[in-house]
């Protein structure tokens, strides 16, 4: 699990008061207006190990416990109840595909009428003929409702297998060839590590979608979505109350203002983090309902501002 100190030598003396910056200004909190995402961290446990994984997901890491649809039920007859308006039910890990009930639970929110977006490296997991049998299952009835985003951290072979192993990015085409094939919504999440610019980035992507048929846009930033990368060792500015106006942003403009995460972390009680980027923090741990994770965030870790702040980067469609 990630120590919160550690990973962040070079921002010594910032993000450790949620109220004050280091420099003694107020900080930037957001509130939850408009809850549109639920996300679920389905469990840690992933098929592979990848190169500074944000939340050091690989095949022996469960400190997130594979959540069950037992589990998941409360949270959404809550979100009901307290008429947060969710659109979208969202999936990530770890693999999500390594959680035997990840297909009963993408069931259960499709059938109340939920977007079920579910992110997944297409390899091994998802290919297993099970998982296959359920998703085309799913397809039948809930194709305009069911989204696949595919971690593929470059077009180019070289550099996805830079991050996540030799021979991962002929696995992952050819869990997306199945996928196409059989006509589900496909999107794309990469990672903007190799001095591209974003048009660059976007031209390579287009030239596969194309290669391969892909019915993917290389150019709408919701289907194919590049992340800022979310190194803790590189300086950022801390997030105050002024920033707002300074860089023409709202607060409702991020992540933590439309969506919450429920994790089941080993050994303890299921609680809902602020963030799908920081599970592990006990500063951004709300509480075990929903009704508790209203509360305001304080944008107290360099990943608010880096990724959400200043990158504009959102996990949701």
């Amino acid at each position: 699990m990630k120590d919160q100190v550690a990973t962040r030598p070079a921002t010594t003396g910032k993000f450790t008061d949620p109220q004050r910056t280091a420099k003694g200004e107020p900080r930037a909190t957001v509130a939850l207006t408009d809850p549109q995402t639920l996300w679920f961290n389905t469990g840690t446990l992933c098929n592979i190990t990848c190169v500074n994984c944000y939340i050091d997901s690989s095949p022996t890491n469960d400190a997130l416990e594979y959540i069950t649809v037992d589990d998941m039920i409360p949270y959404l007859d809550e979100a009901e109840a307290r008429g947060w308006g969710l659109r979208e039910i969202g999936f990530t890990g770890g693999e999500p595909f390594m959680n035997p009930q990840m297909v009963e639970m993408a069931r259960h929110c499709l059938e109340r009428g939920y977007e079920v977006l579910i992110l997944t490296n297409a390899m091994l997991p998802m290919m297993r003929p099970a998982v296959r049998e359920g998703l085309l299952d799913l397809q039948k009835t809930y194709s305009e409702k069911l989204t696949l985003r595919i971690s593929l951290d470059h077009w180019a072979e070289e550099h996805h297998d830079e991050m996540r192993g030799k021979g991962s990015y002929k696995r992952t085409l050819m869990g997306m060839r199945w996928l196409r094939d059989n006509g589900f919504r496909m999107a794309v999440a990469a990672r903007a590590l190799w001095n591209e610019t974003d048009a660059q980035s976007r031209a390579g992507f287009a030239d596969l979608y194309a290669r391969e048929s892909f019915n993917i846009d290389a150019q709408d930033p919701a289907t194919t979505v590049i992340f800022p990368e979310m190194d803790e060792s590189v300086d950022v500015p801390e997030i105050t109350t002024s920033c707002w106006s300074i860089l023409d942003k709202s607060p409702k403009d991020i992540m933590c203002s439309s969506s919450r995460m429920v994790v089941k972390r080993k050994g303890q009680p299921l609680s809902v983090a602020a963030c799908t980027l920081l599970p592990y923090e006990a500063e951004f741990d709300l509480g075990h309902t929903l009704a508790a994770a209203e509360r305001e965030v304080a944008l107290n870790h360099p990943h608010c501002a880096k990724f959400c702040v200043l990158g504009g980067a959102s996990c949701s469609v």
